[in-house]
């Protein structure tokens, strides 16, 4: 199934005139990076404060906070109802 995607993505992109070539390289394998000992949250939230918090303010303030108390299910596949 995954050949007949590529296969569909190549047929889109060359009646966009667009190589098989770039998408090749736009669906290749990505490399992970597993060096993480550099990464922080430093600058996110002031010394000594909670962290969590900071991220809830952050969102509340970016219009992206929820209170609907929904999951991560819901919101990939949609509330169900609760009958």
């Amino acid at each position: 199934m995954a050949d007949e995607a590529v296969e569909a993505l190549r047929t889109v992109w060359a009646a966009g005139g667009q190589r098989s070539a770039d998408l090749d390289e736009a669906c290749a394998p990505q490399k992970t990076c597993r060096n993480m000992k550099d990464v922080s949250f430093d600058g996110m939230a002031e010394p000594g404060t909670d962290l969590s918090a900071a991220w809830r303010e952050r969102l509340r303030r970016e219009g992206k906070l929820s209170t609907s108390g929904g999951s991560i299910r819901d919101l990939v596949l949609g509330r169900t109802d609760p009958r």
